[in-house]
């Protein structure tokens, strides 16, 4: 069974260097050429089912590999992105700016902190734990299409790893990638 963590193709908060979060936003063209590319890498692969996040861009990504794929493709409500509340749309360098104390513990751990008005990481640990345990279930090989920060703590949940964060923000627009990742038993 081979498992594939896809971020989604590039939109212009990726550009622009702001945390999206929830917040529903189009791909770029650049994004789209991207997925195109990220289908073309897992074409030969045993695919057999997409799963993806209903928040945009990641559900646009779903969309276009499992139609050039020809696969079948499930939204899973319980994979909406981070609702990284007040922070959301923001550059990182206003949060900096507003908030250094926060921003600073952030940087070091963001798993100890919940923007205002947002979501815990721990809530949305339980939202993923709930969502992949049936899927992982089925023993197929399948794609989970997820957007920043809710990807690094999908790839850490099916690698039985606590949340880490640390890498999952201030991404300086970068996107679009493709990942294999090792299931361990704790997750399965």
């Amino acid at each position: 069974m081979a498992i594939f963590l896809i971020r989604p193709g590039e939109t212009d908060y990726d550009v622009q260097n702001r945390l999206q979060g929830a917040i529903n936003l189009p791909l770029t063209e650049r994004g789209v050429s991207q997925v195109d590319d990220i289908v073309s890498e897992v074409q030969s692969s045993e695919l057999q089912r997409i799963y993806s996040s209903p928040t945009e861009p990641a559900l646009s990504t779903a969309k276009r590999i499992a139609s050039r794929l020809e696969l079948p493709l499930k939204v899973l409500d319980s994979l909406t992105n981070v609702d990284l509340g007040l922070w959301q749309g923001l550059c990182v360098n206003e949060i900096r700016s507003k908030q250094p104390r926060v921003f600073k513990q952030w940087k070091e751990s963001p798993d100890s902190v919940c923007p205002p008005q947002g979501e815990e990481c721990e809530e949305v640990c339980q939202r993923v734990a709930a969502a992949l345990k049936k899927t992982l279930k089925r023993k197929k090989s399948f794609a989970i299409i997820a957007s920043e920060p809710l990807a690094s703590i999908i790839e850490c949940y099916l690698q039985g790893r606590e949340p880490d964060l640390s890498g999952s923000f201030c991404t300086d627009g970068q996107s679009a990638k493709c990942q294999q990742v090792e299931v361990t038993s704790s997750s399965s």
